[in-house]
């Protein structure tokens, strides 16, 4: 008698891995041993390794870009997956979590060699340092050189980082949403944030594992980077001045009691949501290497630095960004060797519009970029 025995497909698009990359010397004097990078992968590596595409993740984000092989929607559905723009049956696709985050990298929540969490101790990681490590695991995936790197905002940040530090391993970049540097501006708004969280009773100098969890600090500094997420249209268009029912802001014997407006309301759950699912000094890592972000340090002028890229560009911005304005994905262009176009993204969302409108540029990256 023949038995047959079922067995179920193991998983291998969408799903977290993870490498080890050996110890990492940190631009700003620091030293990670033992560095763990959590990854997914989409598709198949041709035999030659030309088909691979990195897409870097922003600053809460992971590295479920798209399905794949579950059912849990990824963050960019409409760049990436079976016939999207980056069609991940013709690509093998890569997105890396970030070192300092706390999706399966070493970040301040991973146990440092003695064993504890690194918490306070966690040194400080750049963007530049995170390309360092990212190259390590290309290495290890047999990756050679990228045939594009893309992202937005810090996803951003990290592929023009990428087409400068290793330009023969770069063949295409796409840069959305972010500049050449973080200005003072943005670097302002991001120390509110990280102050924040330092400043909750919990904090405990980062080093609260074990104790009770920093939320309300983390939940302030979402609060604060949302409102530079979304444009001013947007809260009046969706929220103006109305209660947040049954709540009554304009009726209160004191202070502390009276109700909240909906856009209150709605800051509140965006900071009750992130703080389910991100560690704090992960916000906090990450936040100051977005800081870090100059393609030109040590490296001379714009013109200079990005002179070193032998990449095709392609830059785009969202018309109604607050955040990163479009007169920086302008001044990129411009310094950029060749004739390069800035795409705009018609969203009045704000600079959230790079994730929920990206499919407007759908044709442009097919026929401009991903050819």
């Amino acid at each position: 008698m023949t038995i047959t025995v079922s067995r179920t497909a193991v998983p291998e698009n969408g799903v977290v891995r993870y490498a080890g990359i050996g110890g990492l010397e940190l631009e700003a004097g620091g030293y990670l041993p033992d560095v763990t990078l959590a990854y997914e992968t989409w598709g198949t590596l041709n035999e030659d390794g030309s088909n691979a595409v990195l897409i870097e993740h922003a600053l809460t984000g992971s590295t479920h870009v798209t399905r794949g092989d579950s059912d849990e929607p990824g963050w960019w559905e409409q760049l990436a997956g079976p016939g999207a723009p980056v069609d991940t049956d013709r690509f093998f696709v890569v997105s890396i979590n970030i070192v300092g985050g706390c999706y399966g990298s070493t970040g301040p929540s991973s146990p440092a060699p003695d064993g504890q969490p690194w918490g306070s101790r966690f040194p400080l990681v750049t963007l530049r340092d995170s390309t360092a490590a990212e190259a390590r695991l290309a290495d290890q995936l047999g990756i050679g050189s990228w045939y594009a790197v893309l992202g937005g905002s810090m996803g951003g940040a990290r592929a023009l980082e990428w087409a400068v530090t290793y330009p023969d391993r770069v063949e295409r970049c796409a840069v959305i949403s972010v500049g050449a540097a973080s200005t003072a501006e943005q670097i302002a708004f991001a120390q509110a944030q990280t102050l924040a969280i330092r400043q909750d009773a919990n904090f405990n100098d980062g080093d609260y594992y074990g104790g009770p969890f920093p939320e309300g600090g983390l939940a302030l500094a979402r609060r604060i980077a949302h409102i530079t997420y979304r444009s001013a249209q947007e809260f009046d268009g969706r929220f103006g001045r109305s209660a947040q029912a049954p709540e009554t802001p304009l009726q209160a014997a004191a202070l502390g009691d009276r109700g909240r407006y909906q856009v209150e309301s709605y800051l509140d759950h965006q900071g009750s949501k992130l703080v389910s699912r991100f560690d704090a000094n992960s916000y906090i890592a990450i936040t100051e290497a977005l800081m870090s972000h100059d393609v030109c340090r040590g490296r001379g002028s714009l013109g200079e630095t990005l002179a070193r890229a032998t990449a095709r560009f392609f830059v785009a911005a969202v018309d109604s960004d607050r955040l990163y304005f479009p007169s920086q994905s302008y001044e990129l262009a411009a310094a950029l060797p060749g004739d390069v176009d800035v795409h705009v993204i018609e969203a009045p969302i704000g600079h959230d519009g790079f994730l929920t409108e990206i499919g407007q540029l759908g044709s442009q990256l097919r026929k401009t970029f991903l050819v």
